[in-house]
């Protein structure tokens, strides 16, 4: 996958996305675009979950950041019934990236899309974790869209199958009766 020409103004951008979409690919080549790529731990700080990517941003250079503070938003609620970050984190947060230049990049797959198309306002519970996911993070990003640009970016999605390639028997295999060991 070839990040999408819209990327290459900004300076700083923020990687969101449900879990089990591939995210490898798009890093890769975000670092060839010239992005120093970080990985933000998946606890947050205790006392301020902001403040590790507020420090991140005060540096200078390009700057890629593979981040969970939204995640929190997301899967806090399905998975404790709330979020350790606040909206006014993250509408600071996202303040904070359109200050420095940025835009949140919302992964996407095929299968998220076709989610929302169907239901975007689904009621509680009446869908799998990765559906429910997937409609929060559009509800999130339609939200910080109104204070920090908003890249939607479709990516594959993890586990789907890798065809093998088809292996070759060992050329020693043919030949075993010809082999000595000396």
């Amino acid at each position: 996958m070839t990040p999408p020409p819209t990327l290459t103004p900004y300076r700083t951008l923020i990687i969101e996305g449900r879990e089990g979409l591939g995210r490898a690919h798009l890093i890769a080549e975000l670092t060839h675009l010239g992005f120093q790529v970080r990985h933000m731990p998946p606890d947050l700080h205790h006392l301020d979950p902001a403040l590790p990517y507020r420090e991140l941003l005060a540096g200078p250079g390009r700057l890629a950041v593979d981040s969970g503070l939204i995640a929190e938003l997301v899967y806090g609620p399905l998975r404790r019934g709330r979020s350790r970050v606040t909206w006014n984190e993250a509408l600071d947060f996202a303040d904070a990236v359109a200050e420095r230049d940025g835009a949140m990049l919302h992964l996407t797959s095929r299968a998220d899309r076709a989610a929302y198309e169907q239901s975007p306002e689904p009621a509680c519970g009446q869908g799998t974790e990765a559906m429910e996911a997937a409609l929060a993070y559009a509800r999130a990003f339609h939200t910080l869209a109104q204070h920090v640009p908003v890249v939607t970016v479709g990516v594959g999605e993890q586990g789907r199958p890798i065809r093998a390639l088809a292996s070759r028997p060992s050329q020693l295999w043919r030949k075993t009766r010809q082999l000595t060991v000396g």
